[in-house]
């Protein structure tokens, strides 16, 4: 199974609790609704940055400091269903343009990874 971790940064102007409450609760709704998201993705999770003094002794500084404000990961079995997902009429028509409501996409980042459950 093939993992796609994306970074991204909210829109300018939108402060972080309207970014969190659209990714949860109208982006990731909408991304799900489609078809192609039942056929082709095996997990989708959301996650965003969460403030935590750095009082042990991993946490070199601060948790906030993370330039991004949220993490997506997109699992799918094969690049074949990554591709068929995001060339889809659904998801190039419904999904993409919600993206440009609170999405500043000119720095997103991604990295496709193999990922290895050691602990369940």
């Amino acid at each position: 199974m093939l993992k796609f971790t994306f970074l991204v940064r909210r829109a300018a102007g939108m402060s972080r609790e309207d970014f969190i409450d659209y990714h949860r609760n109208k982006h990731a709704p909408l991304f799900s609704s489609i078809p192609e998201a039942k056929q082709y993705v095996k997990k989708y999770v959301i996650s965003h940055p969460v403030a935590i003094e750095a009082s042990h002794p991993k946490l070199t500084e601060p948790s906030n400091v993370l330039s991004y404000d949220a993490v997506t990961d997109i699992y799918f079995d094969s690049l074949a269903d990554f591709d068929n997902f995001f060339t889809s009429e659904n998801y190039k028509q419904k999904v993409q343009p919600d993206e440009l409501n609170f999405l500043d996409l000119t720095d997103a980042k991604m990295v496709v990874l193999d990922e290895k459950t050691i602990i369940s």
